[in-house]
Parts: structure tokens; C-alpha cells; sequence
């Protein structure tokens, strides 16, 4: 038998070799599954120069179906599993084969069966009911067969890896689409759009063949462009230009795809600038680490091309909510403006509210949402008359029923409008004069049937009130302050709230003081501008 057979029919070859340290992201993974310690030497010795587009492959070992299981576990980028069936039990292999894919839910893992007792699993059976992919007997895997196996194997884990990072880049952009509100639905989207480009590429993070990708969009900032996200060496540059973070030919690219606003390529490089109606530019960057092919050139430049349309949309989008939560702040400071000697009331309770339901445990949604509704809360008191809502001293019946119509007049109001936000407002803006014990009005509701944004609302705007001056009050201390809220623990108030506004009294105080010095400078700046 000559050297070549000896190596051609790997059944016979047993012979201990030494093999290199995995490469980790740089190698393609193999799993060899088997109790025999001889199958083990004579694949990574048949497999030893084994290179698939340039990549070697790094081999992990496990002489049990156990041993397989924590092996899949720990390493979740396996490539390709040699696996034998007859180990510890006559289906070991096949319960390994099913737990990787139903337990561990590793859809990419190509496994190969190899077993040297067919008749304990017949191929037919086995390659439906265990979701095999390729089924080999020992006696005639042949050196040359067992290299094309590994080789089909890791091809189609390939594919299937840009598949995956296809789906999670679709699921990025429509988790920002799902919810144009939040302050990340915009890097949320850039990000998506990144990985989808890699993907399209090849150029995923995972590939173990063409190096990390790397690449960030950016939004134009006074001739330069801050990144709003990016990945692989740019993945922690949020907030950076991008003249500091590219060196000299790569900012030279994207300056030149800005002066001709269009797709620029070099060896290892694109960028690509789009004009928005607004005026506002974008550029996408990538470094490739290879040359395209035309039919990839046109590809990005149709999908960047897109891409350019749908950040215009956000953008407006996040616009437009912007102005809203202006218009909002401002007519809410319109009412209040009436009563207070200072302004900024809507403001401090808005971020209070938004502070004390993050200290509650709410979602961030509905955080944000409390945060975006609360400044129309006394809405209402617009159609009070100025002889109830700014008398000095008390009010009389017939007053005091005027002035307990604001609530619903202020649900009036508000309740109008279908936008998510005017509805929430118009519900707290109802039930922000309800008390927990039921003595609060318009209708007398009490405990958990007031909604919990409402008494958030009911607190804060309390504590706010009494820290204010009015133009028919003083402003209390502190301490009185606090010693009335503590009063009002489940009577007037929430009595989990109070607990809440009390165990963190000073961060609560601190933000009230920083949005008074933000008032003071811009009122500072304002008087500056005079002539």
C-alpha cells in the first residue's frame, strides 16, 4: 500500500498529530464527536492543511455525546460537527444531534453523521427525523470524500451565517420603524442599514474569511460628519467626526463622495453621500478589504440609495415629534404662566413624572410617553376665569366648583385629538386631582383605580407646587415640603410613590435645581441679545 492509500482510506490510518491553537474568529470550526481516540488523530491528521477560502479550520474534540453537548454550548459558531451515533448508548449521537438543534436552537451547525454500524440508524430515517445534513459510513469515508463533506459543510454554514445576518439586520430596522419615538430609533436604523450592507457583501462581523467589517453612517455637522453608528473598529464611536477617527485616504474619500454627492469605491473602501430635501447630507462608509465586482457596486448603490430615503423619513419623523413636544411644553407654560410668579413648572414636573416612573419600574415607553403628556396636565385651566384661578385669597363655593371643573374641561380639550399622546394626556389631565382614599374629584375614584400615570402626575405636581411660588402663595421650604407629602401618604397620594420620591428626595431636588439654572441661563442669554 503506497503512502497515498494509507491516506486516502482514513479508516486504517492511526497515528497522533499535533495540532495548532484555534485562530478563534479566523478559523472555521470543527467538531469532531466520536469514543474511539483514533478517529479523532486520523481526521485532523487527513484535515491538517485543510483551508476553505483562505481560512484554516481549528478542531475541538469530544469523546462523548456529554461532552458534545457542552461543547455546542460553549462554542455557538461551530461550522461543521463530525458526529458518530453508537457512544455511551447505541444513539447517543442522534439524541446529541437533536438536542443541538431543539435545546440549543442551532439552526447553522452543518452535522455530518459518520457511524461504522449503519443498521443502528438507517440513513433514510435519520436524515428526516434528526435533521442531519450529511450521512457518511465510516468504511467507505474516503480522505478525499471527507474532504468534500467538510467542504460542502462550512459553504453552506457560510450562506446560511449571511442569511442570519440578513434577518437580524431587518429586524433592526423594523424594531426603529416600530417606534419613531425613541431617541434611538435613529441609530437603531443606521445600525440595521450597516449590517445589512455587510451582509449583502459578506462582510458580516463573524466572517472568519475576509477579516471584521467595519463601517459607520454619519450625518453632516459643519463640513465634517458625526457618526451615528457604526461597527467592527468603529462599534464604541457614537457622537465622533469622522476626521478624527479615519486616517488621511479615507476621509479623503468621503470628502470626495460629499463634493460630487454620489458613490465613491476604492480597493478597500466605499462611501456614499446622499442629499436629503432638507438639506442635510448622510454618508455611509465601509471598509471592504477587497475589490467589488460591478454587479456588487450596483448592489450597494441601489440598496445605500434606499437606505438615503428612509433616513430622510426618520429624520422628519423625529422632527415632527420635536415639534410636538415644543408646541406641547409651550402651551402647557401658556396655562401655568397665569398662575406662577416662576416658569418652567411644566417642565420640572414633565422630568420629574419621567424620573419617579423610571424609579416605579415602568417600561421606558411609557416613561417617555408620562414625560411627553405630562406638561398638559392643568391644560383646563385655560377656560378658568382670571378672578377664580388668580384670586389671592380663598374661594368660595361657587369658586372653588369652577375651579374643580378644570380637570374634565381640560379632558375636553385634549380628548379630541386620536394622537397617542393627547389621549394619554387627556386621561392624566382627568385624573390628576383624584386623591388615593377616593376624595379626590371630578370622580372620586380611588387607589389603583386612578391610573398609575395619573397619580405619578398627582405627586409630582404637588411637591412642585408647594416648592413654587404662585400669586397666591409663597413658596414652602423643603422640609415642609416633604413633611406634607409625608402627611399625604395614602390619603391625597400614592402612598408607593411617596415612598419612592422620598427614598430618593435629593436626586429629585437636583433635577428641579438644574432645570431652574437651564432657566436662568437661558433668561441670561436672552437679556444678552438685548440692545
Amino acid at each position: 500500500m503506497t503512502d497515498h492509500d494509507l491516506r486516502d482510506d482514513i479508516v486504517f490510518a492511526a497515528e497522533d498529530i499535533a495540532i495548532a491553537p484555534a485562530r478563534g474568529r479566523n478559523a472555521w470550526k470543527l467538531l469532531i464527536v466520536d469514543d474511539e481516540e483514533e478517529v479523532h488523530s486520523i481526521t485532523r491528521m487527513v484535515l491538517g492543511g485543510f483551508e476553505f477560502e483562505g481560512v484554516p479550520l481549528a478542531f475541538l474534540s469530544a469523546y462523548s455525546a456529554e461532552e458534545g453537548r457542552r461543547i455546542m454550548a460553549e462554542h455557538q459558531d461551530v461550522a461543521v460537527m463530525l458526529l458518530d451515533v453508537v457512544m455511551e448508548t447505541p444513539h447517543a449521537g442522534l439524541d446529541l444531534a437533536r438536542h443541538v438543534r431543539e435545546e440549543l436552537d442551532n439552526r447553522l451547525v452543518r452535522i455530518i453523521l459518520r457511524t461504522g454500524q449503519p443498521g443502528q440508524a438507517p440513513e433514510r430515517q435519520v436524515i428526516i427525523d434528526y435533521d442531519i445534513n450529511d450521512y457518511k459510513n465510516k468504511s467507505e469515508l474516503t480522505a478525499r470524500k471527507l474532504f468534500t463533506a467538510v467542504t460542502t459543510g462550512i459553504r453552506s454554514y457560510r450562506d446560511l451565517q449571511a442569511i442570519d445576518r440578513s434577518r437580524q439586520g431587518l429586524e433592526d430596522i423594523i424594531a426603529a420603524s416600530a417606534d419613531l419615538f425613541r431617541t434611538s430609533s435613529l441609530d437603531l436604523f443606521a445600525r440595521g442599514v450597516l449590517t445589512q450592507m455587510t451582509s449583502l457583501l459578506r462582510l458580516e462581523e463573524s466572517s472568519m474569511y475576509l477579516g471584521a467589517a467595519s463601517g459607520f453612517a454619519a450625518k453632516d455637522r459643519r463640513g465634517d460628519f458625526v457618526i451615528i453608528a457604526g461597527t467592527g473598529d468603529f462599534a464604541s464611536m457614537e457622537s465622533r467626526l469622522a476626521s478624527e477617527v479615519l486616517d488621511g485616504p479615507e476621509l479623503e474619500l468621503i470628502l470626495k463622495a460629499a463634493d460630487s454627492d454620489e458613490c465613491v469605491f476604492d480597493h478597500d473602501c466605499y462611501a456614499g453621500c446622499f442629499g436629503m430635501d432638507s438639506g442635510a447630507r448622510h454618508i455611509l462608509f465601509l471598509r471592504i478589504r477587497r475589490e467589488l465586482s460591478d454587479l456588487e457596486r450596483n448592489l450597494v448603490q441601489i440598496f445605500a440609495a434606499n437606505a438615503a430615503v428612509a433616513f430622510e423619513n426618520l429624520l422628519l419623523n423625529q422632527e415632527i415629534a420635536q415639534t410636538h413636544r415644543e408646541v406641547i411644553f409651550t402651551l402647557g407654560e401658556v396655562v401655568e404662566n397665569r398662575a406662577l410668579v416662576e416658569g418652567m413648572h411644566v417642565h420640572r414636573v414633565a422630568e420629574m413624572a419621567y424620573l419617579l416612573a423610571v424609579k416605579a419600574g415602568l417600561p421606558e415607553e411609557d416613561c417617555e410617553l408620562l414625560r411627553l403628556a405630562m406638561p398638559m396636565h392643568d391644560v383646563g385651566k385655560a377656560a378658568i376665569p382670571d378672578s377664580v384661578l388668580l384670586k389671592t385669597g380663598p374661594l368660595d363655593e361657587a369658586e372653588r366648583k369652577i375651579m374643580e371643573g378644570h380637570p374634565r374641561l381640560g379632558f375636553d380639550i385634549l380628548n379630541r385629538s386620536g394622537n397617542w399622546i393627547m389621549q394619554t394626556a387627556a386621561r392624566i389631565a382627568l385624573e390628576h386631582q383624584e386623591s388615593w382614599d377616593g376624595s379626590g374629584y371630578p370622580a372620586g375614584l380611588r387607589g389603583e383605580e386612578i391610573h398609575i400615570f395619573s397619580r405619578i402626575a398627582r405627586v409630582v405636581d404637588v411637591f412642585d407646587a408647594l416648592l413654587s411660588e404662585r400669586v397666591y402663595k409663597k413658596s414652602w421650604s423643603v422640609s415642609d415640603a416633604l413633611d406634607y407629602i409625608k402627611a399625604q401618604r395614602g390619603a391625597g397620594l400614592d402612598p408607593s410613590l411617596v415612598d419612592i420620591l422620598l427614598a430618593h428626595r435629593d436626586e429629585f431636588l437636583t433635577l428641579r435645581e438644574n432645570i431652574f439654572q437651564q432657566s436662568r441661563e437661558v433668561e441670561i442669554g436672552e437679556d444678552e441679545k438685548k440692545p
